[in-house]
Formats: structure tokens, sequence, C-alpha cells
């Protein structure tokens, strides 16, 4: 799911708002940030690169022997086609204008680049994962990556942030690499000898919504007010915040018969004198209270400002706090997280600090039946000229009214990792345009539960993808949930064995994807298991075949239906290597039996490439499902040592 650090820093407006065209004269002509010294360009199809220079102007682009001219529109950006070139390099990457001096790039390579995207799985570095002797052996300088930095914008940035930082792999730069993306590009290199890079796009616990355009998302009902929303903060923060505390505001009158009276205690006139104090040493309240805690609990303090840090105060930072919170500033709302134990860092609007007293006052929500508010020296007020005020109290506190733990409210919909689609603005969209030879995606931990709504929105992801890297036959490979959460002694509803089948349905729909089954290398344990070397060899095994048109079955065994035969039933399965394999029993495991909503295990008899469930075939029966639960146990595999993929199937 990602940890409190990938939050850190917060969803901020300066973070959030879009980059500034490029305008006007005496621009050096550049390339666009995603370019820099040991990048890989996709070979055998068109190479389009992309920069800025001053208005008007023409510029000449070369790569090796290759050349050709652009001319930089008003807004100071160019974009340029060169030929296809089959893999080979070193090359070097120049662009110059007609006075100014050329930005040249070295050690460009053309070959193969691929583009991998999710969450914390995603993002899982190879220093982590199962097996770090694979980092002393790790010389493989035609081996490439980049990390884009976590960015998250209202509209489409233009740019990265900042200039990539391609890295060639080597035993001290590959255990910052993203483990699954390394390990898929390693195995084929061993099969296609071509130089290869990777660009891992992906944010911890993050939802499929922020990786999808606007324009896609739009067309998926139930989003439409959100990306209103997320557009009137690209424009004007300060209102789009004010509105999102009034709808905060709203349903805590629902929640709260106390709210309309306690809006009270955010005002800079409330007399706080007569709250209890919150200890100064660690911001926790004293155990007696924790202990009665039973929901929300205001705090209150005051700062002195001089004249100058009240006109240079540009945020507000909390550290992190419990499972959701409204921050006030002399009264006004600045902002409010819906994230457990994430970083509270708010941007503060002009105006909102004054030379004087200042009156921050927070109701924060607890958390796992902790106290909601994080060590004191996390709090403090940001100046624009990097220096800080602290916030050291003394606070305030006022238990507030109790509150269950399924209470929560909506997070605003630019918020990380919540957002809708702010990571396409900041982190696919600048890469708009840039050759691919395939994509990986490695998420939905953070949407288990909402199949239905995933399925589109999994389709959505795809076809948004190809569109943004003009390549409509892009070959995209998804990894399957792995198995996580509680062991079931009786079938039950499983929200990850649900995704798990809207993720094969997405799949199955799409002639150019394809999808890597990991139940077998999870861990019941851990939201993140550290084989991640099986689970990258897997998605090489279906670039191997899909992308690279190499023989051989993509994928393992999946069942393609289940028909009544005399009292039993028989499962058909295609895809198989060498027969179907049962492991640690005579029996194949993790079969049910379903009518209706009611299901019972059955075990199987494996037979070829059928699995035949005796006894199951009764009139009531429905269905049949396989490895249905958040932790299945399994132990049905291919002559491969691949595992049957997950499914729930119609009884006909």
């Amino acid at each position: 799911m990602g940890s409190i650090a990938g939050w850190m820093g917060g969803v901020t407006a300066a973070l959030l708002a879009g980059v500034a065209p490029v305008a006007g004269q005496g621009v050096v002509p550049g390339f666009a940030n995603i370019f820099a010294d040991h990048g890989v360009l996709q070979r055998d199809r068109p190479i389009t690169l992309w920069g800025t220079a001053s208005g008007g102007e023409t510029v000449t682009i070369r790569l090796g022997d290759r050349s050709t001219t652009a001319v930089a529109g008003a807004d100071g950006r160019w974009r340029a086609t060169l030929p296809a070139m089959q893999a080979g390099g070193p090359y070097t990457l120049e662009v110059a204008g007609s006075a100014a001096a050329a930005q040249k790039l070295s050690d460009i390579m053309i070959g193969d680049v691929f583009l991998c995207g999710g969450q914390s799985n995603m993002e899982f570095q190879v220093k982590h994962a199962t097996g770090l002797e694979v980092i002393p052996a790790a010389n493989d300088a035609d081996l490439r990556f980049v990390t884009i930095p976590d960015t998250s914008r209202a509209a489409p940035a233009a740019d990265l942030p900042a200039r990539a930082q391609w890295r060639q792999v080597s035993p001290e730069t590959v255990g910052e690499a993203s483990a699954v993306c390394y390990f898929m590009a390693r195995q084929l290199r061993t099969t296609e000898k071509v130089p290869m890079g990777f660009i891992a796009s992906e944010w911890g616990g993050t939802r499929i919504e922020s990786w999808i355009s606007a324009s896609t998302l739009g067309k998926l009902p139930g989003f439409a007010e959100g990306l209103t929303a997320v557009a009137t903060y690209g424009r004007d923060p300060a209102a789009a915040i004010t509105a999102d505390g009034a709808r905060r505001e709203r349903v805590w009158d629902g929640i709260d018969p106390a709210a309309k009276a306690e809006r009270a205690f955010r005002s800079a006139t409330f007399d706080d004198r007569g709250w209890a104090t919150v200890p100064a040493d660690d911001g926790q309240l004293p155990a007696s209270d924790r202990a009665g805690l039973g929901g929300a609990v205001w705090l209150r303090t005051a700062v002195d400002l001089t004249p100058e840090q009240a006109a240079g105060g540009r945020r507000i930072q909390l550290g992190p706090i419990g499972a959701f919170d409204e921050t006030y500033i002399n009264g006004r709302y600045v902002g409010g997280g819906s994230v457990d134990w994430a970083w509270r860092n708010y941007d503060l609007p002009a105006g909102v600090l004054r030379a004087g007293r200042n009156v921050v006052a927070i109701r924060a929500v607890r958390a796992n039946g902790r106290m909601a508010f994080g060590n004191v020296s996390n709090r403090l007020i940001g100046l624009a000229d990097g220096g800080v005020v602290p916030l050291s109290g003394p606070w305030r506190y006022r238990i507030g009214s109790p509150i269950g733990d399924d209470v929560r409210i909506a997070p605003a919909p630019w918020e990380v990792p919540n957002s809708l689609t702010t990571l396409y603005n900041g982190m696919i969209a600048p890469l708009a345009g840039y050759g691919l030879k395939l994509a990986a995606w490695y998420q939905g931990e953070s949407n288990a539960g909402e199949p239905g709504t995933y399925r589109a929105l999994l389709g959505g992801l795809m076809a948004d993808w190809r569109h943004t890297f003009a390549a409509p036959e892009l070959p995209f490979f998804v990894v399957q949930l792995t198995a996580f959460g509680k062991a079931q002694t009786a079938p039950t509803d499983s929200g990850w064995a649900a995704l798990r089948q809207a993720q094969a349905e997405a799949v199955a729909a799409d002639r150019h994807a394809g999808l890597a089954v990991t139940l077998d290398v999870g861990d019941r344990f851990d939201i993140h298991p550290a084989q991640k070397k099986i689970v990258g060899e897997r998605l090489a095994r279906l670039a191997s075949v899909v992308a690279y048109g190499r023989t051989g079955l993509r994928s393992g065994p999946e069942a393609v239906g289940a028909i009544r035969q005399g009292s039993d039933v028989v499962v058909r399965f295609r895809n198989v290597t060498g027969g179907l394999q049962r492991y640690g029993g005579a029996g194949a495991i993790g079969f049910e039996r379903c009518a209706g909503t009611t299901c019972s295990f059955v075990d199987g008899v494996v037979q070829g490439d059928t699995v035949i469930l005796p006894g199951a075939n009764r009139p009531e029966v429905t269905a049949i499902r396989y490895a249905w639960s958040d932790a299945p146990f399994v132990n049905l595999f291919d002559g491969a040592d691949l595992p049957a993929a997950p499914f729930t199937l119609p009884l006909r």
C-alpha cells in the first residue's frame, strides 16, 4: 500500500499547479527533462524528441548522423521526429539554435524501452527483494533505468520538474531500481540482445484513478464532480480548498450533533484557557485521556509572527495525523487530510497569517485506538525564504464526540494517494510521445473490493496510455494481486479475489494485454512480498510472446469452462505446459461449488489438462470458483511451475 514516506511532503498547491509554459526570447535550446545522459530511445520506430527554445526559433536536432529541424511555437516549445533507427549506440544527442550553444547529451543508446507503473509493489526496490546476491553481479551497462519523482499536478504538466537521472545497472545503482521492472528487463536481456531501458513511474498506496487522464476518466460514471474540483484546484487552489472545507463541514454536521456548536473552537477569539494542556514531550495526550478517547479531539495553539514572517508564510506542517483532520488558521480552513498517519502539509492562502498572534486549530480523529497527533518537532510554519517558525505550543486540547472507527470523510479529489488524474498529469503526461516497447502495471491493492469499477478503469488506463504514447497496439502486462490477508477455513466473499477477477476480465478483453498470476509468491502477513524476481520473470515470459513474438505459452493454466458430467463437474484448462500438477497432496485444493451465494469446498482430481470435482454436480450448484480468498492456499500448477489462475465460472 505504501509508507508514510510516500506521502511525506503532502499534496500542495505548488505541486499540483501546472508547469508554466516557456515563452519569450533568450531561452537556450534544450531537451525536455526525460532526455538525459545514459538514456535509451526506442528502436525501429520514428523517434520523437521535444524541448524548449525561444518562441519562433528554429532549432536543429542531431542524433548520431541523423538530424532534423523544428520551430519553437509561441509558447517556446518545439517537437521533432527523427527516422527510426536500429539498436545501437552510444550516440550523442544535441539541439542547437541559430546563435545559442547546443545542449549535448552523451551515451544515448537505441534499444527497447519499458514503462512500469503502479503502487508500492512496483515501487519496491531491488535492495529489499529476496535474493540479494543479484546485486554484486549486476553489471550491465546496456541496461539502464530512470525513476520518475513523485509529482502530483492538477493539470497535465508539459515537463518533469527536473532533469531525469538515467543510470546504468551496476552493483552501486541497481539496489534503487524497481525490483519487478528490473527482473523483467534482466530476463529479457538474456534473449533479446539489444540495449534496454525502463522508466519506473509509480507511487506507493495510490489508486488507479490517479493514473488516468481527465479526458478518459471523465467518460466513466461517477468522476465528473471530482474532476471539476481538481480543475478548480489547478486554477484557484484557495477557492477549491474553501469549497472542500465546506463539504467536510456538511459531513461533520451529519456525523456529530455537537459539530455546529464546536465551530467556535476554530475561531481566533475563542478562549481555550480552560482546556487541558498536551504534554510537551511527544504531543500525545495523557494516558488517562487516550484510554477513553473514542473519536475526535480539538487541539489549539497560538504563535506570534513578525510582519515579515506573516507575509512570508507559505505552508503549515503538522507531521503525521491519524484517520483524518481539519486544520484552521485564524478561523479559516486551510486543509484536511483523510489518509491514516500521512503527513499533513498545507499551503497557506494569502492573507491567512497576520503580524502578531495567530491561532491554529485542528480537529483530529484517531486511528487504531491511538491519539492522532505526532511529535512536536514535526509542527511548524514554513516561510518563503526557507526558514521555519516552530509551533512549539503550548497546545491545548478538548475531547470531542465519540466517532466510530467506520466513520470516514472522503478525501479531496486532489489528495494523494486517493486523487483523480493528478499522477497521470505529473508523472505520465510529461513523457507523452516517448517511444515504448511495452508497459507493465502492478497495482490494485488500494482498489480492492471495487471489482466492477476497476475493470472499467483498467481498460481505460490501457487505452489511455496507448493514446498518450501514440502506440495503439502497445503490449500491456498486468501483475495480478497476490495472496495477502487472513487465511480462511470456510468459503467467504473476498474483495481481493473479486479484484483479481476484474483484472483477468479486463486483460482477456484486450488482445494486446497479458496477465501475470502471482498467487504462489505472496505473503499473507506482508502486503509487500519480497519475491519480486519470479514476478518480473513472469512478466518477461508474457513480453517474450506478446511483445517479441517468440513461440510459447504466454502464461500458465487458465480455466475455460466447467461442465456437468454425471455426478461430477469437469473443469477444463488451457495454456497448460506438460499437464496439470498438484503439489503436496493427492488432490487439487482451493475449488468451491456454489449454489447462489452459498459455497463449499470440494477437492479436485487432476486428469491431464482437466480437474474433476467428484460429486459436485448437484441441481442447486450454479457456479465453480477457485482460489477465491484474499490469501488462498492452492497447489495446482503445470509442468512449467506456473500456478493455475483463480477464476469463477458458471456451471453449464
